[in-house]
């Protein structure tokens, strides 16, 4: 009787922190991605709302490749009324075929989350990125600012695709000191 309640609060575990990497149904992450052009810095535009982000300006992911091919994840935002920089060191790794923008993300020791690439700029300088559902959505620049023609069209393609774009919270840049230096490799 205990192995078996054992047995079903683990697969229920599994299932759970499975359920938090993938894609939001019906969607694709882009191909031919190269994940060395996607590494440095890229600043928040906007988001969806969260916990471990709210409230918080000047927001940048920093993405640095690790000698065992995995990739660290450096995100960073200014907590104003705080007064402090709030950051959080992660890892990422490919979900699959490293040509793919399909990558799981771990903040948390053995929890991993989804990162999907559905939109990247031919250049690497804008992307939208999903979670494991519509319930995660980020749109990332290379700089602080994105201009409104591009930031428009994306907006448009998240709602087609089913995000709540009313809810997008733009992210306000040059509010903060400056950010700390990264570190080095």
């Amino acid at each position: 009787m205990i192995r078996q309640r054992v047995s079903t609060v683990l697969t229920a575990l599994c299932a759970l922190v499975a359920g938090c990497t993938g894609l939001p149904e019906g969607l694709k992450p882009v191909g031919e991605f190269d994940g060395d052009r996607y590494l440095g810095r890229w600043y928040e535009i906007a988001r969806l709302d969260h916990r471990f982000e709210r409230g918080l300006a000047d927001v940048s992911a920093e993405y640095a490749r690790r000698t065992d091919g995995r990739i660290d994840v450096v995100n960073r935002g200014y907590d104003s009324k705080a007064g402090r920089w709030k950051e959080a060191h992660g890892v990422a790794r490919f979900a699959g075929a490293s040509n793919v923008g399909s990558l799981e993300v771990s903040f948390f020791g053995p929890f991993w989350g989804g990162y999907n690439i559905l939109v990247l700029d031919p250049g690497y300088r804008h992307a939208m990125v999903a979670g494991p559902n519509r319930d995660y959505l980020w749109i990332l620049a290379r700089e602080p600012r994105l201009d409104a023609t591009t930031l428009a069209t994306l907006v448009d393609q998240a709602r087609e695709w089913g995000f709540d774009t009313a809810a997008l919270i733009y992210v306000t840049h040059g509010v903060a000191p400056a950010q700390p230096a990264m570190p080095a490799n």
